[in-house]
């Protein structure tokens, strides 16, 4: 590493720390030439992951845009923020397990799809509908007697 004081590249480590939340390491470093002590900080780095969507285009994924869609198909249900956050937070990791560059909006509509089920009936169908793109009320209520058939009626 280079010294921000001297500009010659050599530096010891002196102490390292890793941050409260563990997402990034503080280390103390020496200067082999001169002596001046600095700090750095070491964090990884994530490959930004792609979402293809419907159209072909692409676009990075966004966490928010996947807590945003939820927390539309839960308004005024009983469900808190805190689980909707949970929820999101889920999915992302569902997402990014995959350990995909590229991810389409097909995959993460039925991760989100699937969630919601366990979640509250009434925000799965909400967001089915919208997901799902039903041609109409026909396509919807197979849905609806389809899940009802499968047991997932609470």
């Amino acid at each position: 590493m280079r010294c921000p004081h001297c500009h010659k590249n050599g530096s010891r480590v002196v102490d390292s720390r890793p941050s409260e939340d563990g997402t990034f390491i503080r280390r103390r470093r020496e200067c082999v030439h001169c002596g001046f002590r600095f700090t750095t900080f070491e964090r990884y780095e994530e490959t930004p992951l792609l979402v293809i969507k419907k159209d072909g285009t692409r676009q990075e994924f966004s966490r928010q845009k996947i807590l945003n869609g939820i927390v539309r198909s839960a308004e005024k249900r009983p469900v808190s923020m805190e689980r909707l956050t949970k929820v999101a937070d889920k999915i992302e990791k569902e997402v990014r397990s995959l350990g995909e560059n590229e991810v389409s909006s097909q995959v993460i509509g039925k991760f989100v799809m699937q969630e919601l089920k366990d979640v509250d009936e009434i925000a799965y169908i909400r967001f089915a509908s919208v997901y799902r793109q039903f041609k109409d009320v026909d396509a919807f209520m197979n849905e609806l007697e389809s899940m009802m058939k499968n047991g997932d009626k609470k």
